[in-house]
């Protein structure tokens, strides 16, 4: 029989008493192997190499106990021993994630939680940079520094909670310039807050909610100049292949009136707004408050400096020098509108040269206009290319 005991710092449960004296094998971290002293008779196996702990809980003769950090349950190793044909029993603790927004005094029923143990660190930064409250699981390669690293640019504050329930329990609360500069102890948790945006925190179960108006919202749901507005035909394309989604960094280059890279926000992904006309940046500050985009003033390529490697890359705008030096960062999507054929043509050339597949359509639509009577004619848009490249 296995037993999976969370532990918070609290006394053991009279059951998780019982399960411990019984077992044959105890496995978890130093420190819970420390706090809740397993019986003489027990073997003990330091939990460090998750996959080799799981061999010997599986070669085990006899009860075994597993010790894990709050609810095993949540992001917690109760996955993995399912994956492995296991159906423990669980005796759960509070999470550290609830601990940590208790130390603080916030609610997080509207909070995104991701964990950086065994994933690509990208994902969860980036989550920190789209949304107003997130939670990080941290792990060694994705620390309070790497988090505060990759919010450079970001309005964010951060709490970092240490060692939860634990004697050496300490909950701080900083900006993200600080934390690259401290040595944190053993973190559990690290809250980033955009503060000028906590309070809204729509849900659906526990996921963010979906846009409220939908996939590429109308023209007039926008400010913008004579037109100059990435019109919601060729939106809705581009949308469906920059694939935004929470986790994802994308830029929206030449970005006018801000609409994709805006569309993309809401989406959840994390995104930066290229501009370089300081009028058009104001247009775009205006369109997307609430939204989280960051806007970035400055032509294209020489704006990108600095800036974190994108997942995807749109080009409205700033020609084929903007589009060679997004491509330069290689990220894996790249998609470019062109209203004249001979920049589509070479624009598809670049894309190819560089490495990437490169997929093109023409869109030309045509809408609805009302006539006297109650009829109605077609009205023509004007044709725009849409190239799409993906990384091989």
């Amino acid at each position: 029989m296995i037993t999976v005991v969370g532990c918070d710092g609290s006394p053991p449960s009279p059951r998780a008493l019982d399960r411990l004296r019984a077992a044959s094998l105890v496995v978890g971290g130093r420190r819970h192997l420390d706090a809740v002293r397993p019986p003489e008779h027990a073997r003990r196996i330091v939990l460090g190499d998750v996959a080799a702990a799981l061999d010997e809980i599986g070669a085990a003769d006899g009860d075994v106990v597993v010790l894990a950090s709050g609810d095993p349950a949540f992001f917690g190793i109760l996955r993995a021993l399912r994956g492995r044909g296991h159906a423990p029993e669980v005796l759960p603790a509070v999470s550290s994630v609830a601990t940590a927004f208790a130390r603080i005094g916030l609610p997080w029923d509207d909070a995104v939680v991701v964990s950086a143990h065994g994933r690509d660190p990208r994902t969860a930064v980036n989550a920190c940079r789209a949304l107003p409250k997130v939670a990080v699981l941290t792990a060694p390669a994705c620390g309070p520094d790497v988090i505060a690293t990759g919010l450079a640019g970001w309005d964010r504050a951060l709490w970092v909670a240490e060692r939860l329930g634990g004697p050496g329990e300490r909950v701080v609360r900083c900006a993200p310039a600080e934390a690259t500069a401290r040595d944190w102890a053993d973190p559990n948790v690290v809250i980033a807050l955009d503060e000028d945006r906590l309070g809204g925190g729509a849900r659906v179960h526990d996921q963010p909610a979906a846009p409220p108006d939908g996939w590429a919202r109308a023209d007039d749901a926008y400010d913008h100049r004579a037109g100059m507005i990435t019109k919601w035909e060729v939106r809705a394309v581009a949308l469906s292949r920059l694939r935004p989604t929470l986790g994802r960094l994308i830029w929206d280059v030449g970005a006018g009136s801000g609409s994709v890279g805006i569309e993309c926000a809401e989406h959840h992904a994390a995104v930066i707004a290229i501009e370089r006309d300081p009028a058009a940046c104001d247009l775009i500050r205006r369109n997307a408050r609430g939204s989280g985009v960051r806007v970035v003033e400055g032509a294209a390529p020489a704006a990108y400096d600095g800036l974190p490697d994108p997942d995807a890359v749109f080009v409205g705008g700033g020609g084929l020098d903007a589009l060679g030096g997004a491509l330069a960062r290689r990220p894996e999507t790249v998609v470019a509108t062109y209203a004249a054929v001979d920049r589509a043509a070479a624009a598809r050339r670049l894309l190819a040269d560089a490495g990437y597949t490169v997929e093109g359509v023409q869109l030309a639509a045509s809408r609805f206009a009302d006539l006297p009577g109650g009829s109605f004619r077609l009205e023509a848009q004007n044709p725009v290319f849409v190239l799409t490249g993906r990384s091989r």
